[in-house]
């Protein structure tokens, strides 16, 4: 059956996993253009095009996999061992992880009137926005009010309990916007001079006497009160989506698209994001779409529907980009509506260097839906704007998920939390017998290195070594301080070193060795607070920015409020 035969190939793929992306499909050259913060060199035509896809799911390869720098600066972020770019060889178990449900799910419920407007009952993010806002200390949320009906705010002090206020903008209610919507994304813009621009929201709106939908951009102080329109996409698909890319200072509009696979996206970016909302056809790029690798239907009466791209949403975390992937398995809207039940999509992961490619080396649903009666999540699992918090040693993965209706079928929308450890995506694993992993050559300007680590049952030592592979006294295995410790910030020490100065902007090799434990990331910091200097998605208590300058600060902070 073919069920049986996706399953073979993702088995194979979570076999490879790591060590190779999956490298079928034509050829993207390299010529040197554009230098990336990890040394990652674009080509000389960026965006790269490609052509149209075809029904077999071809898989695209990831270049930079491939086409590895001599030398990788890692000055922004923790590293993590999501792919093999850092890794000159290992023997240890690469391993991928998901998501826990929090057991207060769901955290949002429809619980107001005009939560019940609209076609159906709605109180969910339809990507949206979760944020820590740093200038008030609190979580704050966007989220679709009524289907279609509008958009409205929450917030929270712990990320799981919620506030609808009593606003202005829509007297005795929490709405902030009253424009029939569809698809809609909440940004909080770190880099913005303009004060009354610090947020941006992009509303999938419909015009009278226009056919289709447009992305209007508009601007907010306090993310309540919001500007008349500042800017309008050509007419696109209805669920298209915007993110920020800080790595090389682009807005991304996630446009979606009908091909040869059915939904898929375009590719468009700017460093603008009001002049980058006009664009024409040719200013945008095929990009990202499902393959064959993609979970089917597991309703049997269902499971030959080839899978397509719903939504794709994407932030940056540490030094790379994290893609959430809204895998749409079917049915169709007609056959939901004769049934009177949700569609399936579910969430999938992906991570990019370059911000255009993206590495899918687990399969497996990140975040999904249930199909059990009476369940929140029954289906149509949708994700949040922003991507995930930093909430001390976790991270928060906000989502929508639909119950039955019997208003509409495609209404009850909650939001719901998943999490997971902090860097957790995946883990590089060794048992009884001591393993290694030994990098490329690396450049930092830091001075202490640090790991996220569980090796409480066993040890973690580290050393140093030259280029050529030779170790650098006195930074050997023997003379690192052993670790046997659980932590999601740990330093590494060795006798005689005082730090890492001296090698600072020199081309080094970290070789780590694990037994009975699983190493998740490491990174070199200016100080001793452990700060990576890398992005934190939509941010956290004890950040004051979009960046990891705060180190264990963060952790504090976490710790102070109550929930996590």
């Amino acid at each position: 059956m073919k069920t049986k035969g996706i399953l073979r190939i993702q088995k194979l793929v979570g076999l490879m996993g790591l060590f190779g992306s999956v490298c079928l499909g034509q050829v993207d050259t390299i010529p040197s253009g554009e230098i990336l913060y990890n040394g990652i060199a674009l080509p000389s035509e960026w965006p790269p095009r490609w052509s149209a896809t075809t029904q077999e799911g071809r898989i695209r390869r990831v270049p930079y996999l491939e086409e590895r720098p001599e030398v990788v600066p890692i000055d922004i972020g923790r590293q993590l061992f999501v792919d093999n770019f850092l890794i000159e060889g290992t023997n240890l178990k690469p391993t991928f992880h998901l998501p826990e449900y929090h057991p207060a799910n769901p955290v949002l419920t429809i619980d107001k009137r005009w939560e019940k407007q609209g076609k159906a009952p709605f109180a969910a993010v339809f990507s949206d926005g979760v944020w820590y806002d740093p200038a008030e200390k609190l979580f704050k949320m966007w989220y679709m009010c009524g289907l279609f009906a509008g958009t409205a705010y929450a917030y929270s002090q712990d990320g799981l309990h919620w506030e609808k206020p009593s606003l202005d903008a829509a007297p005795g209610t929490n709405i902030i916007d009253r424009r029939h919507r569809d698809s809609n994304t909440v940004w909080l813009d770190g880099e913005e001079t303009d004060p009354q621009r610090r947020w941006k929201m992009f509303t999938s709106t419909k015009r009278a006497g226009r056919s289709g939908w447009f992305l209007s951009v508009t601007g907010s102080a306090d993310g309540i009160h919001w500007s008349p329109p500042l800017a309008e996409t050509p007419a696109i698909g209805d669920r298209s989506t915007v993110f920020y890319n800080p790595f090389r200072r682009k807005w991304v509009y996630s446009i979606r698209d009908s091909g040869p696979r059915g939904r898929s996206r375009r590719y468009r970016e700017h460093e603008d994001v009001v002049a980058g909302a006009a664009w024409e056809k040719s200013d945008t790029y095929l990009w990202v779409h499902s393959d064959r690798l993609d979970p089917h239907n597991p309703n049997p009466a269902f499971e030959d529907i080839e899978p397509q791209l719903y939504n794709f949403d994407a932030a940056a975390y540490e030094s790379l980009l994290i893609g959430l992937f809204a895998i749409w398995q079917g049915p169709n809207n007609s056959e939901c509506n004769r049934r009177g039940y949700q569609k399936r999509n579910e969430l999938l992961l992906g991570y990019s260097r370059d911000g255009f490619h993206w590495h899918r080396p687990d399969r497996r649903v990140f975040i999904g839906a249930t199909e059990k009666p009476g369940h929140w999540r029954w289906g149509n699992v949708q994700s949040a704007g922003g991507g995930c918090l930093v909430v001390g040693d976790k991270l928060y993965f906000y989502f929508c998920g639909r119950a039955l209706c019997d208003a509409f079928w495609d209404g009850n929308g909650s939001t719901g939390v998943a999490v997971l450890r902090r860097d957790g995506f995946c883990s590089l694993d060794a048992g009884t017998k001591e393993g290694t992993v030994t990098t490329r050559c690396l450049r930092f300007g830091g001075k202490y290195l640090f790991v996220n680590v569980d090796c409480r049952e066993g040890r973690c030592l580290v050393e140093v070594l030259d280029r050529a592979g030779k170790v650098i006294a006195p930074l050997s295995k023997e003379k690192c301080l052993p670790l046997s410790v659980d932590s999601t910030l740990q330093q590494v020490s060795w006798q005689g070193a005082k730090d890492l100065s001296r090698l600072a902007g020199q081309p080094v090799r970290f070789k780590f060795y694990l037994r009975r434990g699983a190493l998740y990331s490491f990174w070199v910091s200016p100080d001793r607070s452990g700060a990576s200097h890398g992005y934190v998605a939509a941010g956290g208590p004890g950040f004051t920015g979009g960046r990891d300058t705060a180190g264990r600060d963060a952790y504090e902070a976490a710790g102070k409020i109550s929930g996590p």
